[in-house]
């Protein structure tokens, strides 16, 4: 057999970075986008000890012609399509962004493959924030969408055309609609990752307070090296489905914080400050997902839940 070629779309981010990873692994020629291939760092895949074994296509997926570039320079087998802005909390400031990064990057991606003389099968970045507050019920597959931020919409809007691509050109086109998911490369405007980091300077020494929005919420946290495995499992169906990916496992932020003041033997209330200004115009107030049809089908399951990613944060920083 022949092997096979992936384009990773958002290589440089967290899920990219761990995607081309386990690609490589499995024997894959694998080429990443990125927006400016020039000015990029790829410092989360130099982390890995992955940068020099990618190949690198600059482009911007909100411009069409970019992107059939990309695609005939790579002739990828399979896509993924992790690009857009990635953040709910920028989402609220900055909406016009983030929709047209990820809905019109979607739409361009879709068309590209239709236009392409060989069958490619697509993976789409969903996420469990278009389901909204579910009132504490676990989102399936079934779940009707809610979006309660400018990115939820913009993801909600990405499924809808991924699916009506899939029904009315009969594309390979699959959404895995992803929780939330950690590492030590989630960027510090990530809530998580902006508590890890805070807990190891305060248990250094720093007298710094730690400033966080509502506590209250509730979500899925997983561990994001494995979410990427479940991507993957995702194009090796027969038929193109959509999954839920996440943990089953809900927990506060506060419990979130407790965990990981509990990794420094430090007392959370002695550090931590709540800011109003931090909380957001909307926030669903409990993530809950199911995750069983991923289990039966793809054979997949969370091993790393709950308080063992926080753990997993703080000592692997």
């Amino acid at each position: 057999m022949s092997q096979k070629v992936a384009l990773i779309c958002g290589v440089s981010g967290q899920d990219g970075s761990y995607l081309a990873q386990l690609l490589l692994e499995k024997g894959y020629s694998v080429f990443g986008t990125s927006r400016d291939v020039q000015g990029s760092s790829f410092l989360n895949l130099r982390q890995l000890g992955t940068k020099e074994k990618v190949q690198y296509i600059s482009m911007v997926p909100e411009d069409f012609r970019s992107v059939l570039v990309a695609l005939r320079k790579s002739k990828p087998d399979e896509i993924y399509y992790l690009a857009g802005q990635s953040s709910v909390g920028l989402s609220f400031e900055q909406p016009a962004e983030t929709i047209q990064s990820i809905t019109l990057g979607t739409l361009n991606m879709l068309e590209g493959c239709r236009m392409m003389d060989k069958k490619i099968k697509l993976y789409h970045a969903g996420s469990g924030e278009c389901f909204g507050d579910t009132q504490g019920k676990p989102a399936n597959e079934q779940t009707p969408f809610y979006p309660m931020s400018p990115y939820a919409v913009a993801k909600s809007s990405a499924y809808w055309l991924v699916n009506n691509y899939r029904d009315a050109y009969g594309l390979f086109a699959c959404t895995g609609i992803l929780f939330n998911h950690e590492s030590p490369l989630r960027p510090e405007r990530f809530v998580t990752q902006k508590i890890v980091r805070a807990v190891k300077r305060i248990a250094h020494g720093s007298t710094e307070k730690l400033k966080l929005g509502r506590l209250d919420i509730a979500r899925d946290w997983g561990w994001a090296p494995e979410y990427v495995d479940a991507m993957w499992r995702m194009l090796q169906q027969d038929q193109a489905q959509d999954f839920v990916i996440a943990t089953g496992i809900t927990m506060t932020l506060e419990e979130f914080v407790q965990a990981a003041f509990d990794e420094a033997n430090l007392n959370w209330q002695d550090h931590v400050i709540q800011d109003p200004s931090l909380f957001r115009p909307t926030d669903l107030a409990i993530g809950r997902a199911d995750p069983s049809k991923a289990k039966k089908t793809l054979h997949w399951y969370a091993s790393t839940r709950g308080i063992d990613v926080v753990k997993k944060m703080y000592h692997s920083i």
